[in-house]
């Protein structure tokens, strides 16, 4: 018994040493920090001690925002290929399968009240039909204006009243780490707001497969999915800053960055689209230039290790007219610092022949600033508009692309872009190579324009697709199947 007593009052004894301790070493003192006077505070933080860099919340920007941010659905008809031709190369007897319908979607932007919505080539390149829904579920056909596919924008037109517009921020003000919202629908799901920060500016993914490919993208962490492509990322006060376009992913499903085109290039392109029915390039004539860095700098024996290097200058380009040359470094355009290709060409994209840039360059150690006058590709300053015909039919003329006319000799003009028209409705494909306009052979994009302009009534295409061509084994050479399509113009 007196066994049991002593070990009961050992444990209260050593419980009450226990709780004494506690009182102690761990009862609240009422200050912010704990520590002796002699050594270092150690603040305990908040999750909310954001000293105003968090918004309260993002409805005010979402508001703004989401009634100018459309769904648009784009209905498109491809040709089916031949099985057989495409997994060995030939086919059985040149068959015709026919063509096929597919739907596909994406999200757009109000420009204004007029019915002028900014979108991606992407989403709208190859559609015959395209049908719009706003945010308040009303449906609208939308006409097809133009698209750019060196920036991958996109404009067309729908016939409403009682429109929201979008109202557009200088992109070039925005920062890393400052706060967005992408605005679109992905998955079909109508009218989605998610929020992220500018995680980078100037992005380069050589993704835009053009010749003239324009790529300056704004890098966000906002989250964008398929179908976002076409929607408008906005700033806190619901703002356009740019118009999403692409995403980094694996999978083809958000992975954590997203891409859209500045809205400064934005609002210029698409300008150009609805005023002249075709973009207003500037031509510098850069054929060869160096981004520089250290190593660049040191290997050209320069001092300055930043901007662009100028290495050859084509003679009728606006830079080597305007008193560019070889050797220059080229630090600032506009007093805009330029360090790398991708804000020179979004620089340079913003800008229409006819109007003055100021150059600031580095040539043998001197700084110079040189005032150019902007001219096109033909070096003048007019207007480029798009061939009325052409645009009527909906067409876009090129020569053959080089690897057909190298792989199998074949001439004639090439549809490069194919836009909803009347060529579309009649079923011909982007791609189609012409051989013969009424059965006259025409060798290059100029002549079948010209004498486009000139036609009247119907014209007769006659040719064939460079995907269907095959090897025929008996007569041991290339063949493919003739198309004929009547036209009206």
């Amino acid at each position: 018994m007196n066994k049991h007593l002593s070990s009961i009052a050992v444990s209260v004894a050593v419980s009450l040493v226990m709780l004494l301790g506690y009182h102690f070493m761990f009862r609240p003192s009422g200050k912010a920090n704990v520590g002796t006077k002699d050594s270092m505070p150690v603040n305990f933080t908040s999750a909310y001690s954001m000293n105003g860099d968090l918004p309260e919340n993002f409805t005010g920007a979402a508001a703004r925002a989401t009634p100018a941010v459309v769904h648009i659905k784009s209905t498109q008809t491809y040709q089916v290929s031949d099985p057989w031709q495409d997994f060995w190369g030939w086919g059985f007897g040149n068959r015709n399968l026919g063509t096929q319908k597919s739907e596909s979607s994406g999200s757009g932007v109000i420009l204004n009240k007029d019915g002028y919505i900014v979108t991606n080539n992407h989403v709208i390149q190859n559609a015959e039909y395209l049908e719009v829904t706003l945010s308040d579920n009303r449906t609208f056909p939308a006409k097809f204006i133009g698209t750019d596919p060196s920036t991958d924008l996109g404009v067309i037109k729908i016939e409403a009243e009682h429109l929201t517009a979008i109202e557009f921020a200088n992109s070039d003000e925005a920062k890393v780490g400052q706060w967005v919202l992408a605005v679109g629908n992905p998955f079909n799901l109508a009218s989605t707001v998610t929020a992220g920060i500018v995680s980078a500016i100037g992005r380069n993914l050589e993704i835009i497969k053009d010749k003239t490919a324009i790529e300056s993208f704004i890098q966000t962490d906002a989250a964008v999915n398929p179908g976002n492509s076409g929607g408008a990322l906005v700033d806190m006060q619901g703002r356009l800053v740019g118009v999403n376009t692409a995403i980094s992913s694996p999978t083809g499903a958000y992975a954590g960055y997203a891409f859209a085109i500045p809205a400064n290039i934005v609002e210029k392109i698409v300008g150009d689209l609805i005023e002249y029915g075709s973009v207003q390039r500037v031509y510098m004539g850069f054929a060869k230039y160096t981004v520089l860095n250290n190593v660049e700098a040191d290997k050209n024996d320069l001092k300055i290790q930043e901007g662009i290097l100028l290495q050859t200058l084509n003679a009728n380009g606006s830079g080597a007219q305007g008193g560019l040359k070889s050797g220059d470094v080229i630090t600032k355009i506009d007093g805009v610092e330029v360090k790398t290709e991708a804000k020179m060409n979004e620089i340079l994209a913003r800008h229409r022949p006819g109007d003055n840039l100021k150059f600031t360059i580095n040539r043998d150690g001197d700084v110079k600033t040189l005032d150019i006058l902007l001219k096109n590709q033909q070096g003048t300053t007019a207007v480029v508009k798009r061939n009325a015909k052409l645009q009527a039919l909906g067409i876009e003329l090129g020569p053959v692309s080089a690897n057909v006319a190298k792989q199998y000799g074949l001439e004639g003009v090439q549809i490069t872009h194919l836009y909803p028209g009347k060529v579309r409705q009649m079923g011909v494909q982007e791609g189609f190579i012409i051989q013969k306009a009424d059965d006259k052979v025409f060798k290059s994009a100029e002549e079948l324009t010209k004498y486009l302009e000139s036609a009247d009534g119907s014209i007769r295409f006659e040719g064939f697709y460079p995907n269907q061509i095959y090897f025929d084994m008996m007569a041991r050479r290339y063949k493919y199947q003739l198309y004929n399509y009547t036209i009206e113009l």
